[in-house]
Formats: structure tokens, sequence, C-alpha cells
């Protein structure tokens, strides 16, 4: 294919999640991935804990073909159920973990009395081995039935995984045991047999396996099962995300209310919510007030107030008085949606240390046959007799798990993304990890991040000889086109004035970082920066109003000055309150090793008032910044040897997010940054962004401690097992342990807590007394 050829592929590329089914260890997945990424143009991601593969394919390429490509292989593929389907995903797994269950049980039962018979001699009456034989046989052949079905689905395409070594094990012991009966000495009346943690070196024709064939099934049943129960509970936390919703609704049609399903919903219809019900999607109050509980979606505890005019999210619960909420956003465009589909993209994706151990299992099964072979032709050829080296060469087969590197990663991240998304912490995926670990410096857009955002107009001081009431007009006239935080301060409070309408606006246009400009009745009016002002249109500036704009920037205020008609003529001056959760958060990012650093368009003073206010550092605030320069902020940290994380909320930060090592976006921003980000912070609370920070630790954390065990478990393992030194009963115990216990392991995220809650109680101590001048007018 041309280089052109390959690029209009690319620039034509769909994605498709497809459901695999059959998959038994990593080795299986590591297979299919392999197979779907020698097709042309074809990019795949298979993840064996999930069950799913993600797939980047050209328009010269039908699904049909990747879900033939996956059936050649082996295994079943089927696109998933969509999210909104009721039905969903959530019955595969509960019926997985039962099946596995009932084949535990049964096998369990039957098997303990010959492992018993085996192991006590005093108790191996005339002719017990055929009672061991008769119990035995419906657990080798019924209850790993499962792994050798696998295993010759694997041989018929050329294939060995995890299942081919159980299976072998298994087999080897039981038809051993079947030549011993039969043709050897062990099927006399009166035979004795004892039990020792080291393989017995006993002549072959006189000792049978059948316990080894029966316990490493259930053994291996038994891993199964809590894997199977364990990876059901670590997407117990996307599952619930995803039945959050509201199932049905109280739709308003010709004034009068009518219930239907929330799926058909449509955007702009007028919907009902009472005192404790759900809302039912995205949208904005058209009438009522309430108190809104959000705690489900963002682990914030106190209720928000709303009004007329508000946001609301779905799947948040009214709190108070009844609600009437215009639809803005349904099905796949809705916060929860994007949540979910957040959660799980994070949830399939890869880390590239489980890329590794992946391709370490798609070679270890075919190493560990070769090496149980050698095994058992070395004891033989050193003259030790046949059961000595059987006994060798099963341990080799069954004390090998490549199903522990597998499942190291994918059920660590399942956890740790399903408990942040119950805390409101969006991780995007494995690669933002590794980010939180090596940052060093924290950036944060002070507006709507470290503050409210929520501009409130403190007073208007007008020049000698104007009046407040005509500066409040012009400006509130000129900013109502704008959407800057502090427009809506000032058109704000001059609509509180008399409630009329500002007059039409001319030739308006917005000068980036710098202000706005326009016609307002006749007058050319200016609004924005003073040095905008005084360099780029040569005004001079008043007296008193540089007074009062250096009075106001030493409260923390902002000043925005107002000028038409060639002249300076008044100072609007604005103030953004600092959140209460601030102080708290910067420490916190303190005590994780982190430099805060505050980046604000605001000017010096003001800038730095805030900075003291919650703990940051004279030295590391950078003010007076213009949006596009944010980046060249970001960029000079990195320059200077720094990893940095950004945190901010509005468009003027996607792309400083973009560009910082990791970037986390405030869920009460925009859509362009919360896009733009590696994790979003769905609660406006910056106390989250630590928290993600730690959690993200935390499940990095835990994937190498599973991917430590689980290469330590073999590396050790294997060798004691070709030495003889484990027996093959042993074997299996360990063999299925470790998987379990790196799910466990796993499953250790849930337990993680946020802090914000925590410490709620001794802000008041912890935060320094606010001045008078530094609260919100």
């Amino acid at each position: 294919m041309s280089t052109a050829d390959h690029i209009a592929d690319v620039a034509h590329s769909r994605s498709i999640e497809l459901s695999i089914g059959g998959m038994t260890c990593a080795s299986c997945a590591a297979r299919i991935e392999k197979k779907l990424n020698k097709l042309d143009g074809v990019v795949a991601t298979v993840n064996y804990a999930t069950e799913k593969a993600k797939i980047t394919y050209p328009d010269a390429i039908a699904p049909d073909d990747l879900v033939a490509v996956v059936e050649a292989t082996g295994y079943t593929a089927t696109a998933p159920q969509a999210v909104s389907d009721e039905a969903g995903g959530d019955q595969v797994q509960p019926d997985e973990t039962a099946a596995w269950r009932a084949r535990l049980l049964i096998s369990l039962v039957l098997t303990v009395p010959v492992v018993v018979l085996s192991m006590v001699p005093a108790l191996q009456f005339t002719n017990w081995q055929w009672l061991a034989l008769t119990l035995a046989s419906p657990v080798v052949v019924w209850g790993a039935l499962p792994f050798h079905r696998a295993a010759w689905a694997n041989a018929r395409h050329g294939a060995a995984t995890m299942d081919t070594l159980i299976s072998l094990g298994v087999g080897a012991a039981y038809l051993w045991s079947l030549w011993a009966l039969f043709l050897g000495h062990a099927g006399m009346p009166g035979m004795r047999m004892t039990f020792s943690l080291l393989p017995d070196s006993a002549s072959g024709s006189d000792h049978v396996y059948l316990e080894v064939a029966a316990a490493v099934t259930v053994f291996i049943l038994a891993g199964r099962y809590f894997e199977a129960r364990a990876k059901s509970r670590s997407g117990a936390a996307l599952r619930a995300l995803l039945d959050m919703g509201a199932k049905d609704v109280a739709v308003l049609r010709n004034g009068a209310e009518i219930r239907i399903a929330t799926a058909q919903l449509a955007v702009g219809d007028l919907f009902v919510v009472r005192p404790g019900e759900k809302i039912a999607t995205d949208g904005v109050i058209t009438d009522g007030t309430s108190a809104v509980d959000a705690s489900m979606l963002t682990g914030e505890p106190v209720p928000v107030e709303v009004r007329p005019g508000d946001p609301v999210t779905g799947a948040t619960v009214n709190s108070g008085g009844r609600l009437v909420v215009k639809a803005t956003r349904i099905g796949a465009d809705t916060q929860l949606a994007q949540m979910a589909r957040l959660v799980e993209e994070a949830q399939n994706g890869k880390a590239s240390v489980q890329r590794l151990a992946d391709r370490v299992s798609a070679i270890f099964v075919p190493i560990v046959m070769a090496l149980s072979l050698l095994t058992l032709t070395t004891w033989l050829a050193t003259g030790h007799t046949a059961t000595a080296a059987f006994t060798a060469a099963v341990a080799v087969l069954i004390i090998a798990c490549p199903c522990a590197l597998g499942l190291a990663t994918p059920t660590a991240l399942l956890v740790g993304t399903g408990r942040g998304a119950q805390l409101g912490i969006l991780i995007k995926g494995p690669h933002v990890l590794e980010s939180t670990r090596r940052v060093d410096t924290v950036v944060l857009d002070k507006t709507g991040t470290v503050t409210t955002g929520t501009m409130t107009m403190v007073g208007v001081h007008p020049a000698d000889g104007e009046t407040a009431a005509q500066a409040l007009t012009l400006a509130a006239a000129l900013e109502d086109a704008s959407q800057h935080p502090i427009a809506r301060a000032i058109t704000a409070a001059a609509a509180h004035g008399d409630g009329t309408a500002p007059p039409a606006v001319e030739s308006f246009a917005t000068h980036d970082g710098h202000g706005v400009s326009g016609v307002v009745a006749g007058h050319a009016v200016l609004v924005g920066k003073r040095t905008w002002l005084t360099d780029e249109w040569s005004l001079a500036t008043p007296d008193v109003l540089l007074a009062a704009a250096d009075t106001a920037e030493g409260l923390g205020y902002t000043p925005v000055w107002v000028a038409w008609d060639g002249a300076m003529r008044a100072v609007i001056v604005v103030a953004d309150t600092v959140k209460d959760t601030s102080y708290e958060a910067i420490s916190q990012l303190r005590q994780l090793g982190l430099r805060p650093i505050l980046l604000t368009g605001d000017n010096r003073r003001a800038a730095h008032a805030v900075a003291a206010q919650v703990g940051i550092d004279a030295d590391d605030v950078i003010s007076e910044v213009l949006p596009a320069d944010k980046v060249d902020v970001v960029k000079d940290l990195q320059a200077r040897g720094h990893i940095v994380a950004m945190i901010g909320d509005g468009v003027n930060d996607a792309a400083a997010l973009v560009a910082a090592d990791l970037g986390l976006a405030m869920g009460t921003g925009t859509d362009v940054a919360i896009e733009a980000s590696d994790i979003t912070l769905v609660r406006g609370d910056l106390r989250a962004a630590a928290d993600a920070i730690r959690l993200s630790r935390a499940t990095l954390t835990t994937i190498k401690g599973n991917l430590f065990w689980a290469f330590a478990y073999n590396v050790a393992a294997l060798p004691l097992a070709a030495l003889g030194l484990l027996n093959p009963l042993i074997a299996g115990a360990a063999m299925a342990f470790s998987s379990v216990f790196v799910v466990s392991n796993s499953l250790r995220l849930r337990r993680f807590a946020t802090t914000a809650h925590q410490s709620s109680t001794v802000t008041s101590a912890a935060t320094p007394p606010r001045s008078p001048a530094l609260t919100r007018p």
C-alpha cells in the first residue's frame, strides 16, 4: 500500500468494540490481538479482564470481517449491547460465575474422599483405589471439561494456552493412573499409598495420581470461580454508574403530565421532577427552586441550590421542591453517559507494562510445554524412576500461571477507575497512571479552579464629570455580547438596577485577552485592561481612576477600565470569590510532593492576593497571562525539567491541558476543557485533584505489585517443579492461588477513600482567617 493510501485509510478509519467469548487466559487475548493486527490498517487492543476488543479499522474492512477473524482464531465475537439497553451486559457475568460455582461444588464433593483416601494410609481399605477412580473420573472428565474443550479448540488452530497446560497436566495424571491400575500393580487388592510434600520416587506401576488429577481440577475451578466473581465485583462500579439514571419520567404534553420511558425523551421536552425523584436527563430549570443532591454522580455530599435558568444533570436527585426542567441533552450525549464511556474506555486500555506481560504470556505456554518435556527426558536420562520423572514433568505443567500476568493490570484498572467514577474522578486511560507518578509541578488556572469563577460587581468609580449610571449602562451594553465571567458580572449588575434591556451594540469586536469594543448609543466604547487602552489606544489615565484601581487591586479585586469617545471615564471593580476548599486542596497537593503554581490573566496584585489566601508562594504566581500564552508557560516549565500537571476549566485552558504531561479538567467547566484533559474532576472541588492523583498512584502501585508477584511466582516456581521439589498437588493449589491473589489485591482499591469529607471538620482550623477585605462583597 502506498503512503497516500495509508494516510487515506487512517483519515477514514472507524472504531468498534467487540465482546469476546471463550478467552481463558492472557495468551488467548494476545493471540486474538495478533491476528486482528495482521489485517491491513487495523489497530486492535484485546483486554482479557473486560473481555472486550477495541478495534480501529479502515473503511475497506467491514465489521463482519473482524468478527470472522476472531471466530477463525477459535473464539466468539459480538457487538456489545448499547449502554441504554436495560438488559445490559450485566447478565453475562453472574451466569458465568454461577456456572463455575456449580461445577466447583460438585467436583469438590467428589474430590474430598479421593484426596483423603490417598493421603491417609489408615483409611485405605481393600480396593480403595477403585472407589477413588470412580469418584475422580467425573471430576477429570466433566469438571475439567472447560479446560479440555478450550485446549482442543486451540490445538485445532495450532495454538496452546493456559488451558492446554491444565488439560495436559490433569490428563497425564489421570491416564498414568489408568495405566497403573489396569496394566500395572496399582489395581491389586491391598495396595497402599502415602503422601508427602515432595514427589514420590516409588515405582510407577504401583502409584496412582488420581488425587492429583482431581484436586488440581478443583483448585483451578476454584481459581476460575473466584476470578469470575472478583471480575464481576470489580466492574460493579461501572454497572452502578449505568444504573443510576431514571427509568421513567413525567413529561409535560399539552399542559398534562404523561409518564414515559426516559429513552423516549427528546431535546426540548419539558418534564417534571418531584421531591425525591431522579432528574431524568441533563437540562435547564424553567420553573421551581430546590436543592439537588449530586452525591451519587460527583461524590459531593452537600446538595446544591438551584433555580430557574440553572443547569441540572441527569441521575441527580431532587431533594426539595417541584421542578420543571427542559431537556438539553439525551442518551449518549448526557454527562452520565459520557462518564460511563470514559470509564469503560479507561478500563479497556492497556498500560505499556501490560503489553510486555501480554507478549510474555503469548510465548510462555509453548516454553512451559517444552520445559516439561525436557524435565521428563532429563530425569529419565539420569537414571531416575519413571514416577519421579513423570511427577516433575506434571508439576511443571501445572505450576505455570500466565493468568496472573494477564490479570495484573486489567483488574487493577477495573477497580481503580470504577472507584474513581464513584468519587467523581474520571481517569481516561492507563497511560495517565504513569504520568501521575512522575508529576512534580501543578499549574492551577485561577478563575473557576481556585476561585468560584462567579464574578460579582463591587462598585463603579467614574472620572470627574461622569456618572456611574452612564458608565455601567454603556459597559453592560457592550459586555452583553460577551460570555466572559467579568462580562456577565457587569451585565447582571446593570440589569439588577432597573430591569431594562441594554442599548443595542454596533460593530462589536473582541480583542483576545484584552477587552471588547463597539458603538453604543452613538458612543465609541472600549472596555478592558488599562494597558490595552493606554498602549493600543493611547488613552490618558485620570489620577482619580488610577487611585481607585490601585485600591481595588490591593484588596485582590479586578478593575475593569471603561472608555468612550476617546477618553477613560470609569473603573468598574469586580471580585471573584476563592473557594472554601482551595486552601486545603493546595496543602494536600504539597503533601503529594507537588509544587503549586497559580496562573491567571489577572493583574499582579490581585493574583498575589488570591495566592496568599490559598497558601501559594509569591514566587509561584504567574499573572497577566493571555489565554494563548498559557501553553508557553507549561512548555517553559517542561523545558526546565519539570513534569507538569495543569488544572483548568475553560476553553482557553484546553491547549494548556493538552500540552501538560497531565491535564485535569474541572467537571464544572467547558466540554472542550474536559475533552482535552487526562482526568476529569466531576465535582468542582479542587480537593478532588489531590484525590485523583492519590488514586492514580495507588492504582499504579497495585499494578506493579501484581506484576511483580506474577513474574516472581513463575520465576521461583518453575525451577522448583523441574528439580522435583514440588508435588503436583501443591503446584495446582499455588497456581490457582496466584490468580486469586492478583485479583484480590486489586479489589483493595475499592476501599480508597477521599479526604474531602474527612477533613471538612478541621478546615476552619487549617485555613487562615480571611481578611474582611478579601471576602466576597
